[in-house]
């Protein structure tokens, strides 16, 4: 021991660190003198010393320029330090959205929430309610299961159309008078069109009814009226107002044309102008097509061969295969009545091409908003009567 003491051999050294470190400076503070603390205040300093191990290295966010060129960068994202003074994560409470109150519009539709036409139309009843507004797919189950026959090419829809047209011919063929068959007309046409106002009142009713003739029908038929009410009134007025080949002229157009312009349309319309919206110039000169052909066909092959028929006397034809200028016009430019007038082909063929362009016209034109299977015929059988009524 005394060697030991005589040596005197020296101990540990103690290494100081040029910069204290986290834990030196809490045990400083620790071991000093603090006054009387509050139970609040004593609560957040024993908070503040958390128990979990604290990097004693470099902070990876110091200022110094010269360590951040040092430090190569981490791939892994900087983790935030963790202290006892850093405060906890508030817990916000997830915002609900409020519902948000729908007005209903007109046609018994909702509105989307966006602007629109119909939003800034004043309330009260119009005329473009009997018009059918757009509805998207999905209303009608069976255009669901069958989007490309019934709902795009709408192929019951057509050959229904169509057939019309060979029914009225038909009717021509067999000797029938159009005063024979407008009585029938309107009595289709009321408890058709009663049917339709009570699906409307009656939702239940509305379901079973388009469950049934669903094929028939548009998406936009839904919520609307049904278009065989239309069909039905325009041909009504059309047998009804005008002498028989203009009003038979006027079914076929509405039958035939209207289906061709559809359906030209829908396959070609995308490759020509629009004319306007929903009608292509494609269309349009389907219509035109068919309306040619249609005319030349009934007056100048099925009529000539099938008839007269008994009461033809009291329904005549307004064409009778002669055209010409009318009085005022030909003794204007000096003029015989046999030299402003045109028979056989060339009468046909102007009739035809008349004919052709009503349909087109009639086709294209917008009446308020109406449904075409009403607009085609009656515009039809005007344009018709009056080129006939001045040349005729």
């Amino acid at each position: 021991m005394s060697s030991a003491a005589a040596n005197g051999v020296p101990a540990t050294p103690r290494v100081i660190s040029p910069s204290p470190t986290p834990s030196e400076s809490r045990e400083r503070l620790q071991d000093g003198y603090f006054g009387p603390l509050t139970r609040s205040a004593k609560k957040k300093r024993d908070a503040a010393a958390s128990p979990a191990p604290i990097d004693e290295e470099i902070d990876e966010g110091s200022d110094s320029s010269v360590e951040r060129r040092a430090r190569s960068r981490s791939r892994s994202p900087l983790k935030k330090r963790i202290t006892g003074l850093t405060p906890a994560k508030a817990v916000v409470a997830p915002l609900v959205p409020k519902p948000v109150e729908i007005p209903a519009m007109l046609n018994g539709l909702t509105s989307n929430g966006h602007l629109s036409p119909a939003s800034a139309n004043s309330p009260g009843w119009s005329w473009r309610d009997f018009s059918r507004s757009p509805s998207p797919l999905g209303l009608i189950p069976i255009h669901r299961h069958w989007r490309s026959f019934i709902h795009r090419h709408e192929v019951p829809r057509k050959v229904l159309h169509v057939s019309i047209g060979f029914f009225t011919l038909w009717f021509y063929v067999s000797g029938l008078q159009t005063d024979a068959i407008t009585p029938y007309l309107m009595a289709g046409l009321i408890p058709i069109a009663t049917t339709d106002y009570l699906r409307h009142t009656y939702p239940a009713l509305n379901r079973i009814y388009v469950r049934v003739l669903g094929a028939l029908m548009r998406e936009t038929e839904y919520d609307g009226w049904n278009g065989v009410i239309f069909y039905l009134l325009g041909v009504w007025i059309v047998l009804w107002s005008f002498p028989k080949d203009v009003g038979v002229m006027g079914v076929l157009l509405l039958s035939w044309c209207d289906t061709a312009a559809s359906t030209v349309g829908r396959a070609y319309g995308r490759y020509t102008p629009r004319i306007r919206r929903g009608k292509s110039l494609a269309g349009s000169l389907g219509a035109f097509a068919v309306g040619i052909i249609t005319a030349a066909y009934f007056w100048g092959y099925l009529a000539p061969r099938t008839g007269p028929f008994p009461g033809d006397s009291e329904w005549p034809f307004m064409f009778t295969g002669t055209l010409s200028l009318p009085e005022p016009a030909r003794n204007l430019v000096g003029l015989t009545h046999a030299q402003g007038s045109v028979g056989g082909n060339y009468a046909l063929g102007i009739m035809s091409l008349w004919t052709g362009f009503i349909a087109s016209a009639s086709e294209v034109v917008d009446v308020f908003g109406w449904d075409d299977n009403l607009t085609i015929p009656v515009l039809s059988g005007f344009g018709i009567w009056g080129f006939l009524k001045v040349f005729g």
